[in-house]
């Protein structure tokens, strides 16, 4: 072939192409050899054409044709040919044409393939998917598959709207290191070790928190970043070792206006890339809220089953379980005032669930230390049975009227001392049923909320300390710097969670920009002066030079994505992820260093017992 180089992609012929002489680089997706005629699925990234190699086509051409197999990667040179109308493929983009071919070129074969790119759909319709360890050993054959290829394109995409939308909304793209001081953020810290610098240890980033802050201090009053991070922790569906978030800061702001950049830039993505119109405010609901009514600070939205508080019942029947529930509100350390006996009525189901099923439900509350899950039916006269019934005979009629329960409505209850496993217990158990009932709205692919006024403060009860539900450079909210020592559990802080479709997608927060308040924050955590200036004297000396109000948010650019694709981990959003373990099957990361690496970085390295 005397030019190889592809004048069009396999997906942009159209018939109006029909006559014109292209050549086509891609991938041989599946070949079809009816003697004397071959067909020929040619793919990149753009789309699939079929190539027909025929009577016209040389016998060089016809035996290069012959030859072909699965991954091939060869050229094509032809002419563009309408289909026949009974050949037309409705399901392609190019389904109404096809490419005589004049010539074929192999650049390079392929070798047996570990697993199928082509997608393999067994008898009922399901997907086969290869196993991930085999798909990230051969990861570069797993992108060619078009649910990658799908995922990574939009993830490029949703990485350009959002630099877009920020830019015209005045942020300055800022880059900040990648070697860091080492301090204290929640997980443990990536370390490098430095050559020139012998036992010291530079830290990859768990987040450019500390650098977004001073940057502000700079002068640089609206700044984003999208930034890999790093944190050593358990690797999970959502999580793994490096990640990468959309990071923002803004100066001389409040909480309305980052919340409400955060909408529009959301609303810019999702318009964007995939044509989805999203409202212009997002839900807001309060910390207590969220857990009382949906028992998790990250509830899934998209159905509308809200649990309700059953205090009531505590008098209405000597059931012992649900007394110790309803009388504790206001007893624990941070304040809470609400009862910990908490009732969902599904409708409409009793006739569906059987004592097995619900079971199966209690076991999901138990996972969440739930002493247990009680239960009852209401049946089609309107009267109580199985589970608790028997305590509430001749009660059906307050109890439906202030629980909103109807005739074939499930009742289930969890009580606990603690309010927060009472409501977390009950919330799991509300999820689930999300999925086995399929109570998600059609209309409501993706629900945003933000959740507000967290407690600034939790109390560690291993350690018998107080600390910070964010960060320590979170700005409480102004209504109680005057109690901060006093009453730590009653503070709130001026932060902010993003939640979409049951994940959290963002965190955020005002700052503490004072430095005397910043001092009494540490000191609340039982950090020293000696230790605070330690891990953040740099940050805390930048505030005595004139730092402005400022606060920000931080979505994480795989976790949207993934959510954007109806994906449930992160690994198929990213290109080369590492496994559940945190390693790379395709490069063997993390590897041995020899022992000369070593001593040149003034490392020996210890054999574990």
């Amino acid at each position: 072939m005397e030019n190889s180089k592809r004048t069009v992609t396999c997906g942009e012929l159209t018939k109006a192409d029909v006559g014109k002489k292209v050549v086509l680089n891609g991938w041989v997706s599946r070949t079809r050899d009816l003697g004397g005629l071959v067909f020929i699925r040619l793919r990149d990234r753009y789309g699939i054409t079929q190539v027909m190699v025929g009577d016209n086509a040389s016998d060089e051409v016809k035996k290069i044709a012959s030859s072909l197999k699965s991954e091939y990667c060869i050229a094509v040179e032809g002419t563009v040919a309408a289909r026949a109308d009974k050949d037309v493929n409705k399901d392609m983009a190019t389904g109404e044409i096809e490419v005589e071919a004049a010539d074929i070129e192999i650049f390079t074969a392929s070798q047996e393939l570990p697993f199928s790119i082509e997608e393999v759909r067994q008898k009922d319709g399901t997907v086969v998917v290869p196993n991930e360890d085999l798909r990230l050993k051969y990861r570069y054959l797993d992108l060619r598959r078009d649910p990658m290829q799908h995922n990574i394109i939009l993830r490029s995409q949703v990485a350009f709207a959002t630099r877009e939308y920020l830019t015209s909304k005045g942020f300055l793209e800022i880059e900040t290191p990648t070697f860091i001081k080492s301090t204290p953020e929640g997980a443990r810290d990536y370390l490098v070790p430095s050559r020139v610098h012998p036992g010291k240890f530079y830290s990859l980033p768990q987040s450019p928190q500390l650098y977004k802050q001073l940057l502000m201090v700079s002068g640089f009053d609206k700044y984003f970043q999208i930034a890999r991070c790093y944190r050593d922790e358990d690797a999970r569906g959502d999580r793994q070792p490096e990640f990468t978030q959309i990071d923002m800061e803004l100066s001389f702001t409040n909480r309305e206006e980052v919340l409400s950049t955060t909408e529009g830039m959301m609303a810019h993505i999702f318009k964007k890339t995939l044509n989805y119109e999203l409202p212009v405010k997002f839900d807001r609901i309060a910390w207590e809220d969220a857990f009382d009514w949906y028992g998790s600070d990250k509830p899934d939205l998209r159905f509308d089953l809200k649990m309700q508080d059953a205090t009531f019942m505590a008098d209405l029947a000597d059931f012992n379980a649900f007394k110790a529930g309803a009388s504790n509100a206001g007893r624990d350390v941070q304040r809470h005032k609400r009862s910990g006996l908490k009732a969902l009525v599904v409708k409409n189901v009793a006739d569906k669930y059987s004592r097995k099923q619900v079971e199966a439900l209690e076991a999901v509350a138990k996972t969440y230390k739930a002493k247990g899950l009680a239960w009852m039916k209401v049946n089609q006269e309107g009267v109580f049975e199985g589970g608790i019934s028997k305590f509430y005979t001749g009660k059906e009629a307050e109890i439906c009227s202030k629980l909103g329960a109807e005739k074939n409505d499930l009742l289930l209850f969890v009580s606990d001392e603690n309010w927060q496993l009472a409501c977390t217990a009950l919330g799991a158990v509300r999820k689930q049923l999300g999925k086995d009932l399929n109570l998600y709205n059609p209309n409501d692919e993706f629900h945003f909320a933000w959740i507000i006024d967290f407690p600034y403060f939790a109390w560690n009860e291993e350690e018998n300390h107080w600390e910070t539900e964010h960060h320590m450079f979170t700005l409480p909210q102004k209504q109680y710097w005057d109690t901060l020592e006093s009453d730590p559990g009653a503070v709130k802080g001026d932060l902010y969670d993003l939640v979409l479709n049951g994940y959290e997608l963002a965190s955020g927060s005002m700052r503490i920009n004072d430095p005397a308040l910043q001092q009494r924050i540490f000191k609340i955590v039982g950090y020293s002066n000696e230790r605070a200036e330690k891990a953040f004297g740099f940050l805390v000396q930048a505030f005595k030079f004139g730092a402005p109000p400022h606060g920000g948010i931080a979505p994480g650019l795989d976790r949207l994505v993934m959510l954007m694709c109806h994906e449930e981990s992160i690994h198929e959003v990213i290109a080369f992820p590492k496994n559940n373990l945190a390693m790379s099957p395709m490069d063997e990361c993390p590897s041995y260093i020899d022992d000369a690496q070593l001593e040149e970085l003034h490392i020996r390295c210890v054999e574990k017992e």
